[in-house]
Order: C-alpha cells, then sequence, then structure tokens
C-alpha cells in the first residue's frame, strides 16, 4: 500500500537518485512520516493538563472481568456472586456505612478538592474529630460545682411503731414524758480549695487541644498519602499516552518491514518481530490500566466514597512542580507550625501544671452543711419550735502525707516523660524534614536529566534508525532497540515527575503545610 505525500527528513539519503528499489523504500517511508511527525510533535509537546477518568472505555478498559464470570456462570449452570461483586454502585447494594447518597455521573476533582473531601469525610478524621468534642465537653464538667447533699433525719420511734413519722415524741405509758426526737433536714455542699478546680479543667481544656493538634497531624499523613496516590493516577495516565504513542510507532515499524517483505528486501521476521513488540506495549497498557483502576479505588475509599464511584482527577503537573521553600524556611517552619509540635508542646503544658495541681493536693477541701430541725415528726404538724444548725467541715489530708507525696512524684515523672518526647518529636521533625529535601532534591535531578537529556537522545536515535531502515538499511534491530529505550525512557520521565511531585508533596507534610 503507497500512501504518496510531502518527504520531509533531517537525515541525508544518499539512495535517493541510486536505484529504483532505493525509490520504493522511500516512498513507502514518505507514507508513515506524516505519521512520525504527528506522533513526535505530541510526545514533544506533552499538555500541561493531565485527566484521569476512570470510566473511559479506552482507558480502563480491559476484558470485562464480570462479563467473563457470567458467561462462565451460565456456561457451567452454577451461581456465584461475581455479578453481584463487579456491578455497578447503587442504592441496592451500597454498604449501609456509606450514608451519602450515590453520584449519578462522574465526579471531577483536583488535589484540592479531594484534601477538602479527606478533611470532611473520612471516617478516621471523623473519630478524631469527635474525640475531641467529646474531650471538650469534659471542661465543663470539672469546673462545674460539686453536686449539694440533701438528708432527711428522723429518731424516737417508739417499739411497735417503726414509722410513727406523726406521733414520735407523743407521751406513752413507758414514756410519760414522751420521746426527744430533733428530727432534720440537712444540706450539704462541699467545695475543694480555691484554684483546684479552676486549674484541673484548664489541664482538661490544654489536653483537649494537644488531642485536636494530633487530629490535625494525622489529617496531615493521611493527606500525604492521597498526594502519593493522586500523583500515581497522573502517572499511570501519562504512562497509558506513551504506550499508546509506542503502538503507534510500532505500527509504523510494522508498515515498513511488511513493505519491504513484499520487494523481497527484508525477511519475514521482521515483521512479526515488530508485531510481538507492538502486542507487548498494548498487553503493558492492561496492566497499566488496572494500576489505575486500583488508584482511584483507594482514592475513592480514601475521601470518604464508594470505592466503586466514577472519579475524574484534574491536574496540572507544570504547575504543580511550583517552586518549594529553602531548606532553612521548612525547617523555621516545621518548629513554629508543625501540628505535632503544637500537640507535644501543649502536652508539656498540661504536665506542668498537673505538678502545680498535685501540689494543691496539701491543701484542704471544705464542706459547708446546713440543718433544720423540729422537736415533732418531719412529716407532721409542727407544734414546736424549731432551730438551724450550721456546720463547716474541712477534709484534711491525713495519714503522714502519703499519698499527695507520691502524687506530686507521679506528675513530676509525668512532666520529665513529656518534656523528654517533646525534644524528641522535635528532633524527629527536623530530620524528618531534611530527609525529605533530599528525595525531593534526587527526585527533581533525576525527571531534570532524563528530560533534558535521555528522552531528547533516545528520541533522536529512534529517528535516525527509522530513517536508515526505511531507506533500504539493515538496522531493523537497532530501530527495535531504539524505539524500546524510548518507550522506556518516556515511561521512566513519567514515573519521575510523578516522584518528584510526590516528594514534593511529602516534603510540604513533613514541614505540616498542606501541598497546594
Amino acid at each position: 500500500m503507497l500512501i504518496l505525500g510531502k518527504h520531509t527528513t533531517g537525515v541525508a539519503n544518499p539512495l535517493k537518485n541510486k536505484i529504483p528499489f532505493a525509490a520504493m523504500a522511500c516512498v513507502v517511508y514518505v507514507s508513515v512520516s506524516p505519521f512520525l511527525a504527528s506522533a513526535q510533535s505530541s510526545m514533544s509537546d506533552v499538555p500541561a493538563s493531565v485527566s484521569v477518568q476512570s470510566g473511559d472505555a479506552s482507558l480502563t478498559t480491559p476484558p470485562s472481568i464480570g462479563a467473563q464470570l457470567g458467561a462462565q456462570e451460565q456456561k457451567a449452570g452454577t451461581n456465584s456472586k461475581a455479578t453481584e461483586l463487579f456491578a455497578p454502585v447503587t442504592k441496592a447494594n451500597t454498604p449501609k456505612i456509606y450514608t451519602r447518597p450515590i453520584s449519578s455521573g462522574p465526579t471531577e476533582m483536583d488535589l484540592r478538592q479531594l484534601w477538602n473531601e479527606l478533611k470532611v469525610n473520612n471516617p478516621q478524621l471523623s473519630s478524631l474529630r469527635e474525640s475531641y468534642l467529646s474531650a471538650k465537653a469534659t471542661v465543663p464538667q470539672i469546673n462545674a460545682p460539686a453536686n449539694p447533699q440533701v438528708g432527711l433525719v428522723w429518731s424516737g420511734m417508739p417499739v411497735n411503731s417503726p414509722f410513727a413519722l406523726g406521733g414520735a415524741n407523743a407521751p406513752s405509758q413507758q414514756y410519760p414524758g414522751g420521746i426527744s426526737s430533733n428530727n432534720a433536714i440537712s444540706v450539704a455542699q462541699p467545695f475543694q480549695f480555691p484554684g483546684k478546680k479552676s486549674l484541673a479543667a484548664d489541664i482538661a481544656d490544654t489536653n483537649a487541644e494537644a488531642l485536636l493538634a494530633s487530629s490535625e497531624s494525622t489529617y496531615l499523613q493521611l493527606g500525604a498519602q492521597l498526594s502519593t496516590l493522586y500523583y500515581s493516577a497522573l502517572s499511570s495516565q501519562k504512562q497509558l499516552a506513551v504506550l499508546r504513542e509506542s503502538v503507534i510507532r510500532l505500527e509504523m515499524i510494522k508498515n515498513v518491514a511488511k513493505a519491504r517483505y513484499t520487494n523481497n528486501a527484508a525477511a519475514y521476521v521482521e515483521y512479526l518481530n515488530a508485531q510481538v513488540a507492538q502486542s507487548a506495549a498494548q498487553a503493558d497498557q492492561f496492566n497499566l490500566e488496572r494500576q489505575l483502576n486500583v488508584a482511584l479505588h483507594n482514592i475513592n475509599t480514601l475521601v470518604g466514597r464508594h470505592s466503586r464511584e466514577k472519579l475524574v482527577l484534574r491536574g496540572d503537573v507544570r504547575r504543580a512542580m511550583s517552586g518549594v521553600p529553602t531548606l532553612i524556611e521548612l525547617e523555621d517552619y516545621a518548629e513554629n507550625s508543625h501540628p505535632s509540635l503544637k500537640s507535644s508542646a501543649l502536652q508539656l503544658d498540661a504536665a506542668r501544671k498537673g505538678v502545680d495541681l498535685a501540689k494543691k493536693a496539701y491543701l484542704p477541701d471544705f464542706q459547708v452543711i446546713g440543718s433544720s430541725y423540729t422537736p415533732r415528726g418531719p412529716f407532721s404538724a409542727n407544734n414546736g419550735a424549731m432551730f438551724y444548725q450550721f456546720e463547716l467541715d474541712l477534709i484534711i489530708p491525713l495519714y503522714f502525707f502519703t499519698k499527695e507525696r507520691y502524687g506530686i512524684e507521679q506528675a513530676q515523672r509525668n512532666q520529665a516523660a513529656a518534656e523528654a518526647g517533646n525534644l524528641s518529636n522535635r528532633q524527629q521533625i527536623v530530620l524528618a524534614v531534611n530527609t525529605a529535601y533530599a528525595a525531593y532534591e534526587q527526585a527533581k535531578n533525576q525527571a531534570q536529566f532524563l528530560k533534558d537529556r535521555q528522552v531528547p537522545q533516545a528520541d533522536a536515535a529512534y529517528k535516525v534508525g527509522l530513517t536508515q531502515y526505511s531507506n533500504n538499511g539493515q538496522g531493523f534491530n537497532d530501530l527495535l532497540t531504539a524505539q524500546t529505550q524510548l518507550r522506556n525512557l518516556e515511561i521512566a520521565l513519567a514515573q519521575s515527575e510523578a516522584n518528584l511531585l510526590q516528594a514534593q508533596a511529602v516534603l510540604m507534610v513533613s514541614a505540616g503545610k498542606e501541598p497546594f
């Protein structure tokens, strides 16, 4: 098959005017040169905006597992749950833990929107948020006054009249003067020494804020995991584009080999080898599509969505490769603003306040009791004089202050442990920032080296090999090797760019910042 076109190449053609067979090979080369130009232009000018769509049939639909299993069931006459497992998400087959409605179409999100979804809907973060609110609810309980005690007392009940409430003081043959009963109603109110309750409430509030800071640190860790999955999905999408371009290039090589075989200028095995290489590239596409689906399912689960909901990821890779602050700036930011350091600092503050509270255990507590007495029963008419009584009790620490002394020692040990933990946490955060920055620099240098040197060199080698082979050269194996190297380096470039973005996100999270 010959398609006439304009001959454009940057390589000199020494066989252009030699023999008709060379002209035939040149015409065959011309037939594929528009495709080559299109492929090379599409590979050199990679668009900045990358999108990943899980519902794209050309991208994520290898042979349907559910359909194959269903056909096998019908053929074998069995009934399993394969159809149910691979069915689309509907209200009927959605687990009850997912209370949000199932979206009717694909949801389009960028990294910032995914982080917002993570913050609101992730079950682990929801649990930490509720734990914080529960801890905050204990503060007013601790600071509230103790409950009063109301007492009702009656005495002087004669024999055979155990509940003679109204006649407890009536004269009898045995007791002509009656029985003196001092029946009473009393109210007791305990008080702690001033400052104890407020200090205990302050400690509880500080611990609650430390729990909130710890939940923010967990949010950053989950966000780093989400960013890694996000950029991995974008990388899989870019690698799929590379493999599609590789399939096109191999199709060109296969057509050239077929034309040369038709003209008895090449062996048929060259055509077969090109066909095998093309099939291998298509098989690699299936593996990448599976990895992409797994990444999308993990992202859905992480942000609190059903794993089988449709998701479209929007991302500008070049814009994401923004400038990163210096190592000194990141270390300063981490030491001042990292949530984990905030949590440990608040825990240290609470431990110091705990020492002060333990020392207040030497101070006595109080109890005030007010009583009202009457000579008659509490449920009868009062025909006698009433009198009142006021009592002030001191609750003092006894037994040689043993409990108090060991309470102070326990609080001091807790303070020492909190100080050591705070110092260790600070060292670990700074070390994590240094390690993440070194990984970021390495990923940046590797991506830059691939982009500036290795990929252009492999592209030039492929062009030269294709030109020589199309012009009746003998370098089929060299051409196939050059094409394979170009494909591998382009895939490596996509992976290195994803590694760079992942390292950048991890670096920001290590310093306590969101990566956008």
